[in-house]
């Protein structure tokens, strides 16, 4: 009987392990891990809901900017459920580097957390950031392009899952 139950206990093993998709795909997201590394190309092109003119647009300057974001279970929840209890913590660090030989020259860090659709007026905002897509707020934003710019540095109290 313990030899059936170890049998089955590896099988479920290697059937969930083989069943869970790893590894970074050809755009540079490592959805399991919660990272982007890659281009601002393949950021765009690995946003299968993203129209194509958009991209072609916006990533003329951008395409070759080195980007590394990640993001916590409850962004993913969100994107997939977006209502309070899905949201709720839900955030995202982005890192876009333009100095880089094709680059724009322009380097930036964002840091954006979920806040409700009531931005200012909900209960999640932070004093100092600044609201974004409806129901986020930018929590910190600085950068270079040909001077060092703090738009947020950090709002109050600052970081994640402090309010």
């Amino acid at each position: 009987m313990k030899k059936l139950i170890a049998i089955l206990f590896v099988f479920s093993v290697f059937f969930l392990v083989g069943s869970v998709k790893a590894g970074f795909d050809q755009y540079g997201y490592n959805d399991t891990a919660r990272i982007f590394n890659g281009t601002g190309s393949g950021w765009c092109q690995g946003k299968l809901e993203m129209d194509k003119d958009y991209c072609d647009d916006y990533m003329g300057i951008y395409a070759n900017d080195k980007i590394v974001m990640k993001w916590n279970s409850a962004w993913d929840a969100c994107n997939e459920n977006y209502n309070e209890e899905n949201c709720l913590g839900a955030w995202t660090d982005n890192e876009w580097n333009g100095k880089k030989l094709g680059g724009s020259g322009e380097v930036w860090h964002y840091k954006i957390i979920w806040v409700g659709p009531g931005a200012e007026s909900s209960p999640y905002w932070k004093e100092g950031g600044y609201s974004i897509w409806g129901g986020y707020e930018v929590i910190m934003d600085q950068g270079t392009n040909s001077e060092h710019i703090h738009s947020i540095l950090h709002s109050i109290p600052a970081g994640y899952g402090v309010h």
